[in-house]
């Protein structure tokens, strides 16, 4: 029987990289019924709605997204989009991997980060604050971590880590300056890790000195866990680390829904020209795979795609290569055999 999965295409390169990444599975023999939907820009130019009701539905009855990169409309009453759905279906759990393919200047990195993606200051809670005649003389941001929220990020690291054959969780906080908020963040932490002590090995470490660590000794690391700012700078760190963006997939989890994307934005500048590189998006497509136990096809797909990066003929130009979409997507699609 056929999954069904939401198909957001997104904006900019989306359409493309959607369609290189949808004849992938094809190929692979994924079984999946595609509905597709819009959301960002091409939800404005559409339903004049960069979420529109269709799309949030669909998610609601698959339960399932494969989303490229959208863009957020510029003005008053938009926020983020993809902080919009993370919120509409508490999608609390961000996980971005990060691995080395082609080695470059580090050559065993395995990184798993895992960030709350519902609380901290991106809640969304400010204000300015009015000082004499000036009414936008100060603003104000609230940065909201809760135990609850806290122990379910912290846990889903723990059983992910568990699930997945990994060694040590290490927990990024600045508990040392901000003593309520993230000292709430790092208790808690403490408190899941006890449960987990002689199975998966725990460290703490403070945000600015983890920085520093993932760009001196990356391969140390295995799965990390942090709040939602910290967790948005360091997975852009560690997709740093094994070529950038281009090959980032992430997840975000809740417990009634699963929406997997390509991390990376709309790129206008290349739109339609048929040459950029669908790699994130195969790889997020991978994560669903996995969520919806379809391991064995989750990791053909891989080994065909890194097999294609490894060997360097065909390549998209971000790779150094000067091979088109539909080149580069053929290459994987005939390593699948």
């Amino acid at each position: 029987m056929s999954i069904p999965v939401t198909l957001i295409a997104g904006d900019g390169i989306g359409p493309s990289i959607a369609e290189a990444t949808v004849r992938i599975l094809a190929a692979a023999g994924a079984d999946i019924e595609w509905d597709r939907q819009v959301a960002g820009m091409a939800g404005v130019a559409r339903w004049n709605d960069p979420i529109p009701d269709a799309t949030l539905d669909s998610i609601k009855r698959t339960r399932l997204a494969l989303k490229g990169p959208l863009e957020t409309p510029v003005g008053d009453g938009f926020r983020s989009i993809n902080v919009a759905l993370r919120k509409t279906f508490d999608l609390y759990a961000n996980v971005r991997p990060a691995h080395t393919i082609i080695p470059g200047r580090f050559k065993d990195i395995d990184i798993v980060l895992v960030r709350e993606n519902t609380e901290g200051l991106y809640i969304g809670v400010e204000h300015y604050v009015k000082i004499g005649d000036d009414p936008k003389a100060a603003a104000e941001s609230v940065a909201i971590i809760t135990r609850v929220g806290s122990e379910r990020i912290v846990r889903y690291a723990f059983e992910y880590a568990m699930k997945n054959n990994r060694k040590k969780v290490t927990l990024v906080h600045k508990a040392n300056i901000l003593k309520f908020s993230q000292g709430l963040f790092l208790d808690v932490g403490r408190m899941v890790a006890r449960e987990y002590e002689g199975r998966i090995q725990f460290e703490e470490r403070i945000i600015d000195a983890m920085a520093m660590h993932l760009v001196m000794r990356p391969e140390v690391f295995d799965v990390i866990v942090t709040t939602n700012l910290f967790g948005d700078i360091l997975s852009d760190e560690i997709s740093g680390l094994v070529g950038g963006l281009g090959l980032a997939p992430g997840a975000n989890i809740g417990t009634t829904a699963a929406i997997f994307e390509a991390v990376h934005g709309t790129a206008p500048d290349i739109a339609g020209k048929n040459i950029a590189n669908p790699g994130a998006l195969v790889l997020a497509a991978c994560m669903m795979l996995d969520h919806i136990n379809d391991g064995d096809r989750a990791t053909r797909i891989r080994h065909a795609f890194e097999s294609t990066l490894r060997e360097g003929v065909v390549l998209t130009r971000d790779l150094g290569g000067t091979a088109s979409t539909d080149e580069f997507t053929n290459a994987v699609i005939a390593r699948l055999g």
